[in-house]
C-alpha cells in the first residue's frame, strides 16, 4: 500500500526543477506550453523591438545620417555580428552566476534603456520628414556627437540582447522535461513554434514601423520599440510563477564551465559524465565553424536586398508605394506558413519513413538550409544582372536618383527562398546546439547559434570592405559603388555561391561522422 501511495507523489514533481520559491515544482501546474505560451510571448516583442531597429537600419545611415551604401553596410553588418556574438558573454554569465531568469530581468532594463536613447538621438537629428526621398541630399549630415550617442545607443541595445536573447530561448525549451518521452517531444515541436511565433513579431515590426520611419518620423519608429520592449519586461514578470527553473546539481560545487574545462584539460582525473560533456562540447566546434558559410549569404538581406529595393519601381497599385525594407515581411509570411506544415504534415509523414523521433535528424534539417540559401544566391546574382542590365539599356548607369524600369517584385524568389532555408537550418541550429551541449550550459548553447550568425555578419563586413578596397572602394570600379548602376552587386552574390558551395560540402563531410549525445535520447 505504501510504495501504491508513494507513485502518484513521485509523478506529480519535475525531479530537476524548483518554482520561483525554490520548492519542488508540480509538473501538472507549472511548465509545459502554459509557461511556454508565456516566454514565446515575450519573445515576441522582443523580436518586434529589435527589428523594429534593425531591419531599416541601413536607410537611416544612408539617409538621416548621410553615410555611403557600402560603409552604411558595413556598420550594419558589424553591429548586427557583436550584436549575436555577445550572447556568448550573456549566456556565459547566466550559466555560471546569475541564473537564466535574473540575467533577462536585467538585460531587458539595459536593452530598454539603448532603445530610450536611440529615440532620443533620431530626435536631435535636423531633418524633414523622412517620406521624403532625397532628404539625404538636401540636408547636412549630423554632427559627429550625435553619431556618437546614435551607435552608443545601438550598442547598448546589442548589449541588452546579449543577455535577452539566448536566456530566454533556453528559460522556454527548460519547461519541458527532457526525461519525460511526451515532454521531450514537446520540446522539439516548441522550437518550431517559437520560431513561427518570432517572425509573427518581426512580420509585424516590419509592416508597421517601417512604414512608420519612412512615412512619418525616424523617432517615432524608434520609439515604438521601446514600448514593445517594456510590455514584454511586465509579460515575462508577471509569469514568474508559472514557469520552472532548472535546479543545479547537487554535487557540482563550482560552475559548469570549471567542471568542463577540467574534463578538458585532465581527463583521468574526472568522472566519465564530465569527460562525454566536455567531449560533446568539442564535436561542436567543426560543425559551428561550416554553419559560417551559411551565415555569411543570410546578413545580406537587411542591407543589399534593402538597397537593391531603393533602385527599383516600388508602386504596388496607383498611389501607394512601398518602403523597400517591407519586403522583409514576406520572410515572416512564409514562415509563418511553413513551420506550421514542417510541424505538422513532413515531420510526421519523414518520423514514419525513417523511424525517427524527430522526422529527420537536426543536422539533415541544417543541411538542407543551406543548399536553399547557396540556391537563393544564385537567384539574387541573376536578378542583379538584369536590373543592371535594364539600367544600362534605358540609359540610366550615371543616373542614380532615377527609378530603373524594373519592379521590386522581381527581388520576392530571394526573399522568399531565404525565408524556407530558414525554417530547415535556423531553427534546426537552434534545436541542434540546445541539446548537444550539458543541461547547465544550455544557454551557452543558444548563444553558439546566435554566434553564428554574429561572425557571419562580421566576416560579411570584413568580405565588403576587403572587396571595396580591392575593387576601388567607393570609385567607379568597386562591387559596392555608392552608384549601384555602376557598382556589381552581382558578382559579390555570385562569390558568396562559391563560399555556401564549399561550406555545406565541408559540412556533409562532418555530420556523417558527428555522434549525438545520448542525454537526448537521439
Amino acid at each position: 500500500m505504501a510504495s501504491t501511495a508513494e507513485t502518484p507523489l513521485l509523478e506529480e514533481y519535475v525531479i530537476d526543477a524548483v518554482d520561483h520559491g525554490e520548492l519542488p515544482v508540480g509538473r501538472s501546474s507549472t511548465g509545459r506550453w502554459s509557461a511556454a505560451w508565456f516566454i514565446i510571448g515575450v519573445e515576441v516583442a522582443e523580436r518586434f523591438a529589435y527589428y523594429g531597429i534593425a531591419s531599416n537600419l541601413i536607410s537611416y545611415l544612408t539617409g538621416p545620417l548621410g553615410l555611403s551604401t557600402a560603409v552604411a553596410a558595413s556598420n550594419v553588418n558589424a553591429w548586427s555580428g557583436i550584436a549575436c556574438l555577445l550572447p556568448v558573454l550573456g549566456a556565459f554569465v547566466a550559466d555560471a552566476f546569475l541564473g537564466r531568469y535574473r540575467t533577462i530581468i536585467i538585460a531587458s532594463l539595459v536593452y530598454i534603456l539603448g532603445l530610450a536613447l536611440v529615440t532620443l538621438s533620431a530626435c536631435l537629428v535636423p531633418i524633414s520628414t523622412p517620406s521624403e526621398h532625397i532628404a539625404r541630399v538636401v540636408f547636412s549630415s549630423p554632427s559627429s556627437l550625435l553619431n556618437l550617442l546614435f551607435f552608443f545607443s545601438l550598442y547598448l541595445v546589442a548589449i541588452g540582447q546579449s543577455g535577452h536573447k539566448p536566456c530566454v530561448q533556453a528559460f522556454g525549451a527548460d519547461q519541458f522535461d527532457e526525461k519525460d518521452p511526451k515532454e521531450r517531444l514537446e520540446r522539439s515541436s516548441f522550437f518550431n513554434w517559437w520560431y513561427l511565433s518570432m517572425c509573427a513579431g518581426v512580420s509585424l515590426a516590419i509592416l508597421v514601423v517601417v512604414y512608420i520611419q519612412e512615412a512619418v518620423s525616424w523617432a517615432l519608429g524608434f520609439g515604438i520599440p521601446c514600448v514593445f520592449m517594456v510590455v514584454s519586461l511586465v509579460l515575462f514578470v508577471l509569469g514568474r510563477r508559472k514557469y520552472r527553473y532548472v535546479r543545479r546539481r547537487q554535487e557540482d560545487v563550482t560552475n559548469p564551465f570549471t567542471r568542463i574545462g577540467r574534463a578538458l584539460l585532465a581527463p583521468s582525473a574526472c568522472n566519465a559524465s564530465d569527460v562525454e560533456d566536455a567531449t560533446a562540447l568539442v564535436r561542436l566546434i567543426p560543425v559551428w565553424l561550416t554553419t559560417l558559410t551559411y551565415a555569411i549569404p543570410y546578413a545580406q538581406y537587411m542591407t543589399f536586398f534593402t538597397k537593391q529595393g531603393v533602385t527599383m519601381e516600388r508602386t504596388i497599385v496607383p498611389g501607394v508605394k512601398i518602403p523597400p525594407a517591407s519586403l522583409q515581411v514576406l520572410m515572416g509570411f512564409l514562415i509563418v506558413i511553413c513551420v506550421p506544415i514542417y510541424d505538422r504534415v513532413l515531420v510526421p509523414v519523414s518520423r514514419y519513413i525513417t523511424k525517427d523521433p524527430c522526422g529527420i535528424t537536426m543536422l539533415k534539417r541544417i543541411g538542407t538550409g543551406m543548399v536553399l540559401s547557396s540556391l537563393t544566391m544564385v537567384v539574387a546574382a541573376m536578378v542583379e544582372s538584369k536590373r543592371l542590365e535594364t539600367a544600362k539599356a534605358y540609359g540610366l548607369i550615371d543616373q542614380p536618383e532615377t527609378t530603373v524600369p524594373m519592379s521590386i517584385r522581381w527581388l520576392l524568389p530571394q526573399y522568399l527562398m531565404l525565408a524556407l532555408a530558414e525554417v530547415f537550418t535556423i531553427v534546426g541550429m537552434q534545436e541542434f546546439f540546445y541539446s548537444q551541449v550539458p543541461t547547465e550550459l544550455r544557454s551557452i548553447g543558444l548563444a553558439l547559434y546566435l554566434s553564428t550568425l554574429g561572425v557571419g555578419s562580421l566576416l560579411s563586413s570584413l568580405l565588403i570592405s576587403v572587396i571595396g578596397l580591392a575593387t576601388g572602394g567607393d570609385g567607379r570600379n568597386s562591387w559596392f559603388n555608392i552608384n549601384l548602376n555602376r557598382a556589381h552587386l552581382d558578382y559579390f552574390y555570385w562569390l558568396l555561391v562559391a563560399i555556401s558551395a564549399l561550406g555545406f560540402f565541408t559540412f556533409l563531410i562532418i555530420s556523417r561522422s558527428y555522434i549525438y549525445r545520448r542525454v537526448d535520447g537521439v
